[in-house]
């Protein structure tokens, strides 16, 4: 069970492992100079205070930020994202974690765009009254944008709809954050939903989705799903913190599933992740598992069955004739194409009894072979390696394969 409010969990194991991916994905945007349109489905408040209020009634920042705050050996791409949280707290003190898009709007450039969405109305209100507070305040230190158009733009709405009038942006630069709460178990379905139509309208865009790893069945099969969408590559990363009790209860494990990937994002990932399981896991059970490959879709998902195994069409269709015999069309009574001793067009001969086959065989018999299937199959290449299928077998050949 999940009962989600982001404030309860504010700066949590959970959102280390988003929040650091995060800024690794603006560093990388970043590093051209062409603006981008970052778009936050589920925004949240922004900021969320550490000393009081909802955060400090479970402290679950001590799994997460706490235990990094005083640290002196974090690896450089971690220590960049504890320095961002360290500047909200001049004082040294920790009393105020940032969410996503307080993230955002500090590594962000001055011309690039933020697009956040939040439904719920009161993290929706806090979440426009911090953005006006800091602009505010940079216009008393009399700090005055640059660049045309509003930089940050704020709407309290569904963030899944949003994606559909702003994609594609005009830059056609965009960095996505899908983060909804998941307390409804709908949630995984509209994640996928909007990600399959998001790329269809913006194929090249990077798109990050946070997810908790737990024990119903929409979680545990959310990140194989994402794997199966229209992308070209994608990237998954789990961290774990320590196994779930017998109740179920508690957020122990959560990931964060990346679409289109920057190739800087995997090394680094391996350079912090053992650190954060050293850090943060509570026992010997803490863990993570990154994970890339490429989607299977389109032609190559039709030609993969339930267990993985390539699928081999039955004959060849779009050369079949029905006076031809060959491919997956024959006359009735006619033999399939390939069968020993049939030519093609020639009538199948009498059906022979079982008993008289097993006679005939002295003892020994042949395993029948499926039409179209050779016993040999392939095994599964794994996400991620480029394997060769070969191209099935047609009706040409002269007679039917060797067995194996």
């Amino acid at each position: 069970m999940l009962s989600y409010r982001h404030a309860f969990h504010a700066g949590n194991h959970a959102d280390v492992l988003k929040h650091f991916v995060q800024i690794q994905l603006h560093e990388y945007m970043n590093q051209k100079d062409t603006a981008y349109t970052y778009i936050d489905t589920h925004s949240g408040a922004g900021v969320y205070a550490l000393d009081g209020g909802y955060a400090s009634k479970n402290a679950e920042y001590e799994t997460g930020i706490g235990p990094l705050w005083e640290r002196n050996d974090l690896p450089k791409p971690l220590a960049e994202y504890v320095k961002l949280i360290k500047e909200l707290n001049p004082s040294g003190k920790m009393r105020y974690y940032p969410g996503s898009p307080y993230c955002a709007d500090k590594v962000m450039r001055e011309h690039d765009r933020l697009r956040l969405f939040e439904l719920h109305p009161a993290d929706s209100k806090i979440l426009a009254d911090n953005f006006r507070k800091v602009a505010e305040h940079a216009a008393a230190q009399g700090e005055r944008p640059s660049a045309r158009g509003r930089r940050v733009l704020i709407e309290r709405g569904d963030g899944f709809h949003a994606l559909k009038t702003l994609l594609p942006p005009p830059s056609r630069r965009a960095l996505v954050l899908i983060d909804p709460p998941y307390e409804d178990k709908q949630d995984y379905r509209k994640v996928r939903d909007a990600l399959d139509d998001a790329l269809v309208r913006f194929p090249s865009g990077i798109y990050a989705v946070w997810y908790p790893v737990l024990q119903r069945m929409e979680s545990r099969q959310f990140a194989d799903k994402l794997k199966r969408l229209a992308a070209k590559d994608w990237l998954n990363v789990t961290l774990t913190i320590t196994t779930p009790g017998p109740d179920g209860f508690g957020l122990h494990s959560s990931g964060m599933f990346i679409l289109n990937p920057p190739y800087t994002l995997e090394p680094t990932l391996r350079q912090v992740m053992p650190y954060l399981v050293q850090v943060l896991g509570k026992n010997a059970d803490a863990t993570y598992v990154i994970e890339k490959g490429t989607q299977v879709t389109g032609t190559a998902a039709a030609r993969t069955g339930a267990n993985g195994a390539a699928r081999m069409p039955v004959g060849n269709a779009r050369k079949a004739s029905p006076t031809a015999g060959t491919g997956s069309l024959r006359l009735p009574g006619q033999a399939p194409a390939g069968t020993p001793g049939a030519a093609a067009g020639a009538p199948r001969a009498p059906a022979v009894k079982r008993s008289s086959i097993a006679a005939a065989a002295a003892g020994k018999s042949a395993r029948p072979t499926e039409a179209g299937v050779t016993r040999k199959s392939a095994r599964p290449a794994e996400a991620g390696t480029a394997g060769k299928s070969a191209r099935p077998t047609g009706p040409r050949n002269s007679g039917p394969r060797r067995p194996s």
